[in-house]
């Protein structure tokens, strides 16, 4: 079946009609809580899924590189977290993403490279607003504020004496959500998050130090978070376009997943049972995080035409670089009827964030369930 015949393929289609309602829920549910919304364009990394994230909200947004940020700053985003690490051989671009009229707020767990930042700001006449990285469990970067309070403290004045950098407050990342085994699970984790991000921020305060802006969010826990006192702003991202280990962790339901991977069928292998198309490991990703929770997810979920789940649980059960390989749990035999050489298919991507950088563009589907639009997307670095 061709589904979408004058597409290449593989190719990414986002359905406009789920991205809306994905995004106004989480705008909602922010605003009930009483945080700002700082949505994280590292999934998306695309202007036009950016203004449906931030409709409502103040506008802020969240990158994971300095190529996205110049790219959002250009299309007339003034606010902008780059939420990595920063190191000071950066500043060239940073200050260059500045001169833009932007606001490029920075992040730092370390000592030394905020004080470096600070020099080399400086040599080039500029002043940067730079946050504290805080680890709340993730375990990946950041200071811990239960061991390493003093070290917060330091840092904090380290960044607030400089004339180049403003002390603008702590940021937090429970990426360990997304290993979260049930809602009960991932509020806990979100409590966890909360509370060690406001300890640091107490830390600085009590200090005499500024903290006036106490940054946290991951989907799960902006998902499950029941309490975000003292919390003044999230970051989540893949909630725009869900994807199977979300929808496996409950973080979205399958309806609530956007974008889908559009395949052709090349080949009918009946001695394995698999039917190969031509998206492998490059166009899929080879993230297998939903295995965690379902080994039949392999490297995608096959979905119908429509884009909804198949009764079936076909998935692509192996990938090389260009070539995907479709199976049924326990061997079955497959669909061959169903999908025949030459026709397509769609699948929901396990991690939709690796999936979609590989691709340069989405095909947005609208409410007639026709192509109207493709949307650029920034890659690279």
């Amino acid at each position: 079946m061709n589904i979408f015949p004058d597409l290449p393929t593989p190719c990414l289609l986002l359905d406009r009609a789920v991205l809306e309602s994905n995004c106004r829920l989480m705008a909602e549910r922010m605003t009930k809580l009483g945080v700002k919304l700082r949505p994280h364009m590292k999934t998306a990394k695309s202007a036009d899924v950016a203004r449906l994230a931030t409709a409502g909200h103040f506008g802020g947004i969240t990158v994971s590189t300095l190529k996205e940020a110049h790219y959002f700053a250009e299309r007339g985003f003034k606010d902008i977290l780059y939420a990595v690490g920063f190191v000071p051989s950066k500043i060239g671009e940073a200050a260059a993403i500045q001169e833009m009229g932007d606001q490029l707020i920075l992040l730092t767990d370390n000592m030394t490279a905020a004080a470096e930042t600070a020099i080399r700001a400086a040599k080039l006449g500029r002043k940067f607003p730079m946050m504290i990285e805080i680890d709340t469990g993730d375990g990946r970067c950041g200071l811990d504020p239960n061991l390493e309070a003093e070290a917060i403290v330091n840092l904090g004045r380290v960044i607030h004496k400089s004339a180049a950098l403003e002390l603008r407050g702590v940021l937090t990342h429970a990426g360990h959500s997304y290993h979260g085994a049930s809602a009960e699970a991932i509020k806990a984790i979100a409590e966890e998050e909360r509370a060690g991000a406001v300890k640091a921020a107490n830390l600085l305060r009590d200090a005499g130090l500024p903290c006036p802006v106490v940054s946290a969010g991951s989907t799960p826990t902006a998902r499950y978070a029941e309490n975000l006192e003292g919390i003044t702003e999230m970051r989540p991202g893949v909630y725009m376009f869900g994807d199977v280990d979300q929808a496996l962790i409950g973080s979205c339901t399958f309806d609530h997943i956007a974008v889908t991977l559009l395949a052709s069928v090349i080949g009918h292998n009946h001695r394995t049972g698999r039917i190969i198309i031509d998206a492998g490991g490059l166009a899929l990703s080879k993230d297998i995080g939903p295995a965690e929770f379902d080994p039949d997810t392999g490297y995608g979920t096959v979905v119908g035409a429509g884009g909804k789940q198949r009764p079936d649980r076909l998935y692509v059960a192996a990938v090389s670089q260009e070539h995907g390989q479709l199976a049924l749990p326990g061997g079955a035999t497959p669909p061959w009827d169903e999908f025949p050489v030459g026709g397509q298919v769609r699948i929901f991507p396990n991690h939709v964030c690796m999936t979609a950088a590989a691709h340069s563009s989405y095909r947005v589907i609208g409410k007639d369930g026709k192509i109207t639009d493709e949307w650029e997307r920034v890659n690279g670095w």
